[in-house]
């Protein structure tokens, strides 16, 4: 995590789930996985994300269910902390800071109070040389704890999880790294190296990729680059190990993993399949083909119900014991390169770039979840190096998401390039897309821009493509000449050029009214309602790179980049260059609900951002060095809910979140300090999911019950006086379990001072009690003297007590004047009417 003030930049949705082994917990009612800078909680029936884990701030390296309680995790990650969580309720228990960074952790029942880490053998997290280094937990009640009891174990050994792990009882731990493999007995404290040559005698790489240790034998299985599995035994005596040899991959075993009785052996590499070995009985194999992906991590469920299997394309699949697909958790698919840029559905508010190959993913970012894939080229993928096949390039849609273009592209070798464009149809029925017109060669080259007129609702939409020979084309939808069966189609309305240039780019104003099209280092400004060229813009030597129309208040601005290293501001209705700077930009992008633009400039090996608007020379935020390497991919999306943000320096990310790909395929954000302690504290509450099953008994005595409570709820409200708003303790008293609180002792003092009243407060109702008590005693006393004064009046006869009864009640003034007038003596007339 970058910090800049106010402004953090995070990974937020479609982290990579992959990147570590998952875990299964000990009932396989949850999965937990890795997932950038926290480690995220799935239910396996459901595939929902249940708690998210927030607290690191760097990459999770490794998740490791607890051994002596099965209610808490282990998460270990690159800023030197290993934090322990209670994952059923999503509460951080204690940090351990390790004060290096962490690759990898590892931890055995037999081994009380301690794990094992694998960090750097130097300070440098950069190091290439790693070590395996015990840490003792030290005995405090405290949440963050410093690890200073730290002993190395093994040196030299593999930053990679797979390659390490405990064998039967922990009574050993073994490494694999390169063409080494080590075991280290800890009753010995003493380690045994193998060694195997760099090839066999057919030529296959006996480097070792993985290991697995049996539970209750003493077995070590290693996987290797060239396919194969050794069965090593023995290997307590260094002279006299031995090792079986079972083939079937003939790509590279990615992961290992035993079953917890020990009776099979899964194994699984780049051939999208997982293999079943009988243990003791080789020859006997079960397979689950077709899992769409390179697998690169297998691992069981403690009972040994669950299989799961991690797979290149960021996806988890949980399989049953009887090799059988139950579910699948799918994550953004975070591929080689991303060839269409960053795009958000306006309907759906999701994130669209290229998923699997020939496919478009939608990805939710509010949910951090895979809408679902658009297959785009229609075609069966051929998984063979070299093989030239079609890809998805380019993606647009129009503003209200009824429309979807598409470009695909195969470049076939010594040929020309095949390209096709094709347009998409938003289905009400089935709220996806469907294939509408295909233009086969819409160009005679490569398509370099594409884009929607942003026009207003019942204006015909209209697409502009923009090609390298030499002529931008407008795309539009005709009213008519369509016939019933088949709908309208999309056709050529216009052809342009410009003095036998080739556009490189293409932006529709605001209002749909102008179309930019750069020529090399001329800007064109046509009319799309005639057609008509309206003015040309030049600039200093070199092309044109971006173009980017201002918004709202700023309409009348056009921002274009150079080759040049210049960010240009025209005036449109002057006609001329407004401003101009010098900057490298990579990334040039407007923000649709502001007049913010965003510009990623590269220098010096790292990117740095600035947020400005064309009509001020000042930027609204500047951020340095927000990630390594160049960024060419981002996007605003609209936020559900507007943040309230009063740093001006973090005000252009209240309406919109910016995200951007880095070199390394991370999607990362901007988030502000609030923003994400707002977050962090809402992921410590407890969330009580009481909802009942809709049965027959539920909808007969449910709802009556629930009125009732309702009904006596209400009553009660009336009825009693308002109660002070709980403090602090007792929301932590309530809502943390009893097994992560400190002693009783601690919070005693916290509890009971919240209980009592305060001084002011106690004096006030006092003496206002006193002063209610006193005029209730002056009422009784001269209630007393009317009655001794006055005789008793005789009997009324009926009719007056059914009129009496039948008097309408008194008013609030009424009854405070009927007080006042018995206050009153009334002895003069009593002695009047006796005499």
């Amino acid at each position: 995590m970058v910090e800049h003030g106010d402004i953090r930049v995070v990974h937020r949705g479609g982290s990579k789930i992959n990147s570590r082994e998952p875990v299964v917990t000990n009932d396989s009612r949850f999965l937990l996985c890795a997932s950038g800078e926290r480690v995220k909680v799935f239910s396996t029936s459901t595939e929902e994300c249940v708690h998210d884990l927030r607290g690191h701030t760097d990459l999770v390296t490794g998740v490791l269910l607890r051994p002596t309680n099965h209610l808490q995790v282990y998460s270990c990650s690159v800023d030197g902390t290993v934090r322990l969580w209670d994952f059923t309720d999503g509460i951080l228990i204690k940090t351990y800071d390790i004060g290096y960074p962490v690759y990898a952790i590892y931890a055995s029942a037999n081994h009380e109070g301690v794990f094992f880490i694998v960090t750097p053998t130097q300070s440098d997290n950069r190091s290439e040389l790693f070590q395996l280094v015990a840490v003792h937990l030290p005995q405090s009640g405290d949440q963050l704890v410093e690890a200073q009891e730290l002993s190395a174990v093994l040196s030299n050994v593999s930053s990679n999880p797979a390659a390490t792990g405990f064998g039967r009882g922990g009574e050993y731990i073994a490494s694999a790294k390169g063409l080494h493999l080590e075991v280290y007995f800890f009753k010995k404290q003493k380690s045994y190296r193998f060694s195997l040559k760099e090839d066999n005698k057919k030529g296959g790489k006996n480097t070792l990729m993985c290991i697995a240790c049996h539970p209750k034998d003493d077995c070590i299985a290693t996987g290797h680059e060239d396919g194969k599995i050794r069965l090593w035994r023995n290997f307590n005596h260094k002279k006299e190990y031995t090792y079986t040899t079972l083939h079937w991959h003939h790509n590279a075993v990615s992961s290992l993993r035993f079953t917890p009785e020990g009776t099979n052996l899964l194994s699984g590499g780049l051939e999208s399949v997982l293999v079943q070995w009988r243990y003791n009985q080789e020859s006997e194999r079960d397979f689950l083909p077709r899992l769409g992906s390179a697998i690169t991590h297998i691992a069981v469920s403690p009972d040994g119900t669950l299989f799961c299997t991690s797979h290149s394309d960021n996806k988890i699949t949980i399989i049953q014991s009887c090799v059988k697909v139950s579910a699948v958790i799918q994550g953004l698919v975070n591929g080689e390169s991303v060839r269409t840029d960053l795009m958000v559905d306006p309907r759906s508010k999701s994130l669209v770039l290229n998923g699997k190959p020939g496919h478009l993913q939608f990805y939710s970012l509010q949910r951090d979840k895979l809408l679902y894939n658009l297959d785009i080229v229609q075609q069966e993928y051929i998984h063979e190096l070299g093989l030239q096949q079609f890809e998805v390039v380019k993606v647009a849609f129009d503003a209200p998401g009824n429309w979807m273009a598409t470009v695909e592209e195969r470049k076939p070798k010594a040929a020309e390039p095949e390209i096709n464009l094709k347009l998409w149809a938003f289905d009400e029925q089935t709220q996806s897309f469907v294939l509408n017109t295909t233009v086969s060669a819409p160009h005679e080259a490569q398509i370099t821009s594409m884009c929607f007129s942003q026009a207003a609702d019942g204006q015909t939409s209209m697409l502009v493509s923009a090609s390298e020979d030499g002529h931008f084309k407008a795309w539009q939808l005709p009213r008519s000449a369509c016939t019933e069966d088949e709908g309208p189609s999309w056709s050529c309305d216009f052809v342009g050029d410009y003095r036998g240039l080739a556009p490189q780019c293409c932006c529709f104003s605001a209002d749909g009214s102008l179309l930019a099209v750069s020529f090399q280092e001329v800007v064109t400004v046509w009319s799309p309602a005639s057609w008509e060229l309206l003015t040309t813009l030049s600039q200093p030597p070199k092309a044109i790179r971006d173009l980017c129309f201002g918004r709202l208040g700023c309409s009348k601005y056009l921002m274009g980049t150079t080759a040049s290293n210049l960010l240009c501001c025209w005036n449109l209705l002057t006609c001329s260059l407004e401003w101009s700077t010098s900057m490298d930009v990579s990334l040039l992008l407007s923000d649709p609900l502001t007049e913010n633009m965003a510009a990623f400039c590269c220098q010096a090996e790292s990117t740095d951002l600035f947020v400005f608007k064309p009509s001020e020379p000042r930027p609204v935020a500047s951020l340095k060095a927000v990630c390594s390497g160049k960024v060419t991919r981002a996007v605003f999306a609209p936020r559900e809910e507007m943040l309230e943000s009063c740093e001006e320096s973090s005000q252009w990310l209240n309406r919109s979140q910016l995200y951007f790909l880095t070199q390394h395929m991370d999607l990362m954000t901007f988030t502000t300090k609030a923003e994400e302690d707002r977050l962090a504290a809402s992921s410590k509450q407890l969330f009580i999911d009481d909802s009942v099953a809709m049965t027959p008994f539920y909808l007969l005595l449910g709802k009556h019950r629930k009125q009732e409570n309702q009904d006596s709820l209400t009553r009660l409200s009336a009825e009693l006086m308002p109660l002070p708003r709980g403090s602090l303790a007792i929301k932590e008293l309530l809502q943390s379990p009893a097994h992560v609180l400190p002693s009783t002792s601690v919070l005693c003092s916290m509890f009971v001072e919240s209980l009592l009243v305060s001084v002011a407060d106690g004096s006030e109702e006092s003496k206002h009690a006193e002063e209610e008590m006193e005029s209730e005693k002056e009422e009784e006393d001269s209630e007393g003297e009317m009655e001794s004064r006055t005789p008793r009046p005789e009997p009324a006869s009926p009719g007056l007590q059914s009129a009496e009864s039948a008097a309408p009640a008194l008013t609030k003034a009424q009854l405070k004047e009927l007080r006042r007038v018995k206050k009153l003596d009334h002895g003069w007339l009593a002695d009047l009417l006796l005499s």
